[in-house]
């Protein structure tokens, strides 16, 4: 094993941790930036820890020195109190210019289908300056675009059989034909690592090989689960405010009005090829029995920075 390494963001959290895991058992030594530099470490010593540092610009550029590629899955979901889309927009620019000035060989960077400019959703919009300003560093990059994410430590689909568990009726905004085509995380992961050791410049829309409408989506995750409820349309306005209570409840932010109209505007979905193979309504079926039993809290992962993220 040679002295340079690989550098993971988050690689206690979701999609890092399955990056980081992929790169220890191909022989890698890994690194990884966090803000959660004191939560539970499941690789042991087996992943060095060192803080984001975006306040320290110099301390940054140091810990990427001698990292052979970057695999960055840092970024925020919704605007909160304490965190924000344009402290992330920011947060990434000082991260990138670290790794240009480190000397960083490659940077594998998560980002969302569809992203644009001009799109009048922060989210979508802010992750498209953010391609253009890895485009435009100089750096090789892979820009990979996933839909919805998967797997054990997942939000969306797990709390969509949370409240088919516990509700008497589903409600889906409008039409529910909108479409979108979630990727297993660990897919995902072996993407990441298998564009890590290419230097071609790649933009790779990362989707799984299956396609849901959303109402399809709920409909097959009730089967799954065997939880039957009626299905019925509803205006997007009343869809956020009962989200909205609903994550008042819990204590968390069930769903964003920026989430609702990217769906609605079928940004989750492209006509590209998958570049995953594991299905979701099989591995639904694997996990029926733990699907949704348990709300998977969004702000809970992030106000808690020791314990890891359970796996529901």
């Amino acid at each position: 094993m040679g002295t340079s390494f690989q550098v993971v963001t988050g690689a206690f959290g979701y999609s890092g941790k399955y990056i980081a895991d992929r790169l220890i058992k191909a022989g890698q030594r890994v690194r990884t930036l966090t803000n959660s530099t004191q939560r539970l470490n499941p690789f042991g010593g087996q992943v060095e820890v060192h803080p984001f540092n975006f306040d320290h610009p110099q301390a940054l550029e140091e810990s990427l020195q001698g990292a052979e590629v970057l695999y960055n899955t840092y970024w925020v979901r919704f605007n909160y109190t304490d965190f924000k889309h344009s402290q992330a927009v920011h947060n990434t620019r000082v991260l990138f210019e670290a790794a240009r000035r480190s000397g960083v060989k490659r940077v594998v960077h998560v980002s969302i289908t569809n992203p644009s400019e001009e799109s009048s959703l922060e989210y979508f919009r802010d992750k498209a300056l953010l391609e253009k300003a890895l485009i435009e560093s100089g750096l090789s990059y892979a820009i990979l675009r996933p839909t919805v994410l998967f797997g054990k430590e997942d939000i969306l689909i797990n709390n969509i059989a949370w409240l088919l568990r516990r509700l008497p009726v589903f409600g889906v905004f409008g039409d529910g034909s909108y479409r979108l085509q979630p990727i297993y995380v660990d897919d995902l992961a072996k993407l990441a690592v298998e564009q890590g050791q290419s230097r071609e410049d790649r933009l790779i829309d990362a989707i799984g090989p299956e396609t849901f409408t959303y109402r399809e989506l709920v409909q097959m995750i009730e089967t799954v689960i065997g939880k039957a409820r009626p299905i019925f349309s509803m205006p997007p306005w009343l869809g956020y405010w009962a989200g909205w209570i609903t994550g008042k409840l819990v204590g968390d932010v069930l769903i964003t009005q920026d989430e609702i109209a990217g769906l609605m505007q079928g940004l989750l979905y492209t006509q590209s090829p998958p570049a995953g193979n594991t299905r979701l309504s099989q591995w639904a079926k694997e996990h029926a029995s733990t699907l949704g039993l348990k709300y998977a809290s969004e702000l809970a992962r992030r106000r808690d920075r020791r314990s890891a993220y359970e796996n529901l």
